[in-house]
């Protein structure tokens, strides 16, 4: 586990549009790009082995870097190599973090100053739910998963964590680049179990605010 004076004050940056990796998840990337197989390679060096995932924002900030303010550290737990040279990589999250400012340089790849105040909560043990009403909430998943013909293993989905269940589905379901980066800034498990139910009851909807599920 790394700990908060271990976190460098400059990453390498993978801006990804619609992947969403949250802290104690872990998300599988296929990495073949030049660029980012340089990334890989420079990551693996440094102690930590850190990348930052950010997506990509169409109205750059003050900075004008092109990048959501925010983005979520992982860890490279696991790397192969296929055959061909392309490589299949899992991140395990980290901690979210603050674009400050994209550090020039000469590697192929983006890298960025970051500053991880306020998210010291990542770096701590699972979060609870206390709020979480299950049956309910599995309800409404089965009606979203019907609508979306999607399959699911149910069994395994009611026996998750809290914490698990929330924010695997919140990387998994296929939301908008705007909604994961709201799901991803989320104060507390709570808050980004709301977003959720959110989005989902929005997509029932058929995008209709109007309309409310009960």
């Amino acid at each position: 586990m790394i700990k908060a004076a271990e976190l460098p004050d400059t990453i390498a940056i993978f801006p990804l549009p619609g992947a969403l990796l949250l802290p104690r998840s872990r998300l599988p990337l296929h990495i073949f790009e030049p660029r980012y197989l340089q990334m890989l390679e420079d990551a693996l060096k440094t102690p930590t082995r850190l990348i930052g995932m950010v997506q990509p924002n169409e109205v750059p900030g003050r900075g004008g870097h092109g990048l959501q303010s925010i983005g979520c550290a992982g860890r490279i737990t696991q790397f192969s190599e296929t055959e061909d040279g392309r490589y299949l990589i899992t991140l395990g999250g980290m901690s979210r973090f603050r674009v400050v400012q994209e550090v020039q340089g000469f590697t192929p790849y983006r890298r960025c100053e970051v500053k991880w105040d306020g998210f010291d909560r990542d770096l701590g043990p699972d979060e609870t739910d206390a709020g979480f009403n299950r049956d309910r909430f599995t309800i409404l998943l089965e009606r979203y998963f019907d609508a979306q013909q999607l399959s699911a293993d149910w069994d395994t989905l009611k026996e998750a964590d809290d914490e698990l269940l929330i924010n695997s589905l919140s990387m998994m379901l296929d939301f908008d680049p705007e909604d994961k980066q709201a799901l991803l800034e989320a104060p507390s498990l709570s808050t980004r179990r709301e977003t959720l139910v959110t989005l989902i009851e929005y997509q029932l909807r058929g995008g209709n605010e109007s309309e409310m599920i009960q």
